[in-house]
């Protein structure tokens, strides 16, 4: 097994030295690109099983960086976030609920997160790029599942991710695409089947 880790280690590190110089065309600094390592981390760290098949690597690992590092995005988008027995604020060793991965599924008073895992067609939350770099960046719900509260998402806090820059938010699209589709964990009451 420990074989296996390692030349599976070896040869991601080697498809992902050749893949760092495409995540920004026509820049050759390859291994000095400053998101080197946080790549390299993004792609051990993903919590999930990641389909690479017609995606950047370089942009995945980054974008997994940002989701499991940086963002939190499991803390919402997951129900629960953790498996029984890995909730690291329980002082357990933390164990993310992979079956239910950032499929949404958590309550917030009236609203419920919304399942981002890529659709039929491969688009998380369902969205195109275009469309989810517009719903970051303003803020707009164009699911509209709330229009009586407000045209913007609740609860999301797209103030903060706005001020992400553009490649940023491709690798963490691109992250999405990667990751299987999942089902929320817990299905949400009647009362409160308003999506966030």
């Amino acid at each position: 097994m420990k074989r296996y880790v390692f030349t599976s280690s070896v040869l991601a590190l080697c498809v992902l030295t050749l893949a760092v110089p495409q995540l920004k065309a026509g820049d050759k600094r390859g291994n000095d690109d400053p998101d080197f390592a946080r790549i390299l981390t993004g792609l051990k760290i993903s919590p999930v099983r990641l389909n690479l098949k017609g995606k950047n690597l370089a942009l995945v690992g980054l974008g997994s960086y940002i989701v499991n590092a940086q963002g939190a995005c499991n803390d919402c988008h997951t129900n629960p976030p953790f498996q029984e027995g890995g909730n690291p604020f329980q002082g357990q060793p933390e164990k993310i609920n992979t079956e239910n991965f950032l499929a949404g599924g958590m309550m917030f008073g009236p609203f419920v997160s919304r399942n981002i895992t890529p659709d039929a067609d491969g688009l998380p939350a369902g969205l195109t790029f275009e469309q989810f770099k517009k719903t970051i960046r303003t803020g707009v719900d164009l699911h509209q599942l709330h229009p009586e509260v407000s045209p913007l998402l609740q609860v999301m806090p797209w103030p903060i991710y706005a001020k992400m820059k553009d490649h940023d938010l491709r690798a963490v699209y691109e992250y999405l695409r990667s990751i299987p589709h999942a089902e929320p964990g817990a299905p949400a009451p009647a009362a409160a089947r308003q999506s966030q």
